[in-house]
């Protein structure tokens, strides 16, 4: 084998190996980008979920007047005073 293709074979090689780990491969670039929006994504939920947390907490902390708790139990469980009717109406689905 002559020095040209050797070198020719060389490189034929690690543009291979070099596009295999880029696009193909388990720990791929891709899918490494891929796991880094969703890993920013899902810690901006968790801070989201915290805050909302902290809320939750003050908010029981405070102690529940008449008018949240019955708000609560009207929209949570879907209570209602006898002899009521009670109408659920459903949003619309939203065209894109």
């Amino acid at each position: 084998m002559s020095k040209r293709l050797r070198r020719r074979a060389l490189w034929v090689g690690l543009v291979g190996l070099a596009l295999w780990v880029a696009f193909f491969d388990s720990h791929s670039i891709l899918r490494r980008v891929g796991y880094a929006r969703e890993l920013d994504r899902l810690a901006a939920e968790n801070e989201r979920l915290a805050a909302e947390n902290e809320r939750l907490a003050a908010e029981v902390g405070s102690g529940l007047d008449d008018e949240t708790l019955e708000r609560v139990a009207r929209e949570e469980y879907g209570m209602r005073r006898p002899g009521e009717r009670v109408y659920r109406l459903e949003a619309a689905p939203q065209a894109d």
